[in-house]
């Protein structure tokens, strides 16, 4: 480390450059822009970056991998002991044909799967249900009862996969339907892996797709805590999703504020319900988004395992070492990618996966190229996955631990990052806290406002997308589309029919009261709705019980 003396002069060699070598040559060729900043305009650019700008205590502030802060890698080993779970996304149509492509998947070299619900299932409804018209299969697969996810995972052990599951209002069932297969399949619970999504406060702020108000809500997501602490301790009971903040508009720093301000809401809750922070805490992950400035994404993910750390021991006085690691998993950005000229989004796909794995990442989907156009093609999903694994073989980028450390500029920007992410964090806290603060739809707000600001630059040619506005081509993009045909949903709607017809009418209905009877108490609702599944009652049935105990959301006006 430099002291204080060295830093001043540091400080004054660079205020020298800069009059007498960079400002006359500014002078006379200027610069790109007036002033540069970060990808999301969240902080200035500097021209140079030295250790004056620096204010890091080694010890204190980076420290070792595995250890705290873990700013630099939850594990001593990070990917020079094992590559990160390269996990496609997945799932559309049928069972069949998700099973059909998961199978595609592992035979191409895929190390955990990820599996896409369509719409009605993330809203709670069966197929043949009025609101699931036209949307059957269309935005991943339709799952209406324990028949169609045995199908999913047909031939596949679920004691030799990681599977991870998109899926919120609805998690409890979907997962109770994955333990139920998993009995079938004779799969101890305890060897169960994967993670379910389960994070509904980020559905109040950036996709809408809830079900219930937000305190069943949050008694269902500290249930399956509970549940899966004692049962299924290897599975991960939540996805903290920034994901969908970031897609809805927001900067890096928001991304991080607002997604450990819903993990923060999720602790308490499960905190004020009796659990012990070390014995459910272990199982939390993290979900963020990857965008195209490398160095502010590789900060942005430094800065939240410090955060994380920080927060967990000091508001919440964890002890346990894996209580305060933020494990998470990234996607690459799908809102970044463009339907004119669809090769480019290779390419940004390719960076922006560079940029998780620079950053520590222990998962990563890389989106298919086409993903802007159409659920992507198996040719497509094998260019994403070949990226994953180029980076993974050839590039070097995994070789070493955090290979950015010690960048002046990288230091800098993490230490911004998270600075304004606690301050964003605090008027979190003086407003009454997150689940205030989505209720009243300030949270929505501040997204919005930076999304707004966003498309401006981009129709007015400030911020350039390259062949959108800038560098384009008169030419219609040659893609094959994946579709969805009509057939398919009255196929889906028949068999849901015939199931109904062949079940066993007084199981159903004795484990749906069952059910009903546990909503409107106390006891933990997993074991009930895992009985349910089992004699297959389908989503709906299970989610319209809750519905008609819990009541449906009806967001407030935005301010």
């Amino acid at each position: 480390m430099y002291d204080t003396d060295e830093l001043e002069r540091i400080r004054e060699a660079k205020a020298e450059w800069e009059a007498e070598t960079l400002d006359p040559t500014v002078e006379r060729f200027g610069e790109r822009e007036e002033q540069f900043t970060t990808d999301t305009g969240g902080q200035e650019v500097e021209p140079l970056y030295t250790p004056a700008d620096v204010e890091t205590d080694y010890r204190e502030d980076l420290g070792f991998p595995g250890q705290e802060p873990y700013t630099r890698g939850v594990y001593p080993t990070m990917h020079r002991g094992r590559l990160w779970t390269m996990r496609q996304y997945a799932g559309f149509g049928t069972a069949r044909e998700t099973n059909e492509r998961f199978r595609y998947l592992i035979d191409n070299g895929s190390s955990g799967l990820s599996l896409a619900f369509d719409l009605p299932t993330q809203m709670g409804y069966d197929s043949d249900a009025e609101m699931a018209a036209g949307e059957v299969g269309k935005s991943g697969v339709a799952i209406d009862t324990i028949d169609d996810m045995r199908t999913v995972f047909e031939g596949i052990p679920l004691d030799e996969v990681s599977t991870s599951m998109t899926i919120n209002a609805p998690a409890a069932v979907l997962l109770a339907m994955y333990i139920a297969v998993g009995d079938e399949q004779g799969v101890d619970r305890e060897k169960l892996r994967g993670t379910i999504q389960n994070d509904i406060m980020k559905e109040y702020v950036a996709r809408n797709l809830y079900i219930y108000p937000p305190e069943p809500s949050m008694r269902l997501i500290t249930d399956i805590f509970e549940f899966c602490a004692a049962e299924t301790p290897k599975f991960n009971t939540i996805s903290i999703s920034g994901y969908h903040i970031r897609e809805a508009g927001s900067t890096a720093a928001q991304e991080v504020a607002f997604t450990l301000g819903n993990g923060i809401e999720y602790v308490q809750a499960a905190v004020d319900a009796g659990l012990d922070v070390d014995s459910f805490a272990p199982q939390l992950s993290f979900f963020f988004n990857a965008h195209n400035n490398i160095l502010e994404e590789v900060a942005k993910f430094r800065a939240a395992r410090r955060m994380w750390a920080t927060i967990m021991e000091e508001r919440f006085g964890a002890e346990a070492p894996k209580s305060k690691q933020l494990k998470f998993h990234t996607q690459t950005g799908g809102s970044t990618l463009t339907a004119q000229q669809v090769e480019n989004n290779i390419v940004r796909v390719s960076y922006q996966a560079l940029a998780a794995v620079l950053g520590g990442t222990q998962s990563l989907h890389t989106n298919g190229k086409d993903e802007a156009l159409s659920l992507p093609t198996e040719k497509s999903v094998r260019t994403a996955l070949r990226t994953q694994q180029i980076l993974a073989h050839e590039s070097g980028a995994a070789d070493t631990i955090d290979p950015l450390a010690g960048s002046y500029y990288v230091e800098s920007l993490t230490d911004e990052v998270e600075a304004e992410a606690f301050e964003i964090l605090q008027e979190v806290d003086d407003r009454g806290g997150m689940l205030d603060c989505v209720k009243n739809q300030w949270v929505q707000k501040q997204i919005q406002d930076v999304a707004f600001e966003r498309q401006r630059e981009i129709e007015t040619g400030e911020r350039v997308i390259v062949g959108v506005n800038e560098y384009r081509v008169d030419e219609e993009p040659e893609v094959d589309i994946e579709e969805v045909s009509e057939e398919d949903e009255a196929r889906q709607v028949e068999k849901l029919q015939d199931a109904r017809a062949e079940r066993d009418g007084a199981t159903v209905e004795e484990t749906t009261a069952a059910l009903r009877e546990a909503a409107r108490g106390d006891d933990n609702l997993v074991p009930y709705i895992i009985d349910a599944v089992k004699a297959r009652v389908t989503v709906g049935e299970v989610c319209n019980v809750l519905r008609e105990e819990f009541g449906e959301y009806q967001p407030g006006s935005a301010l």
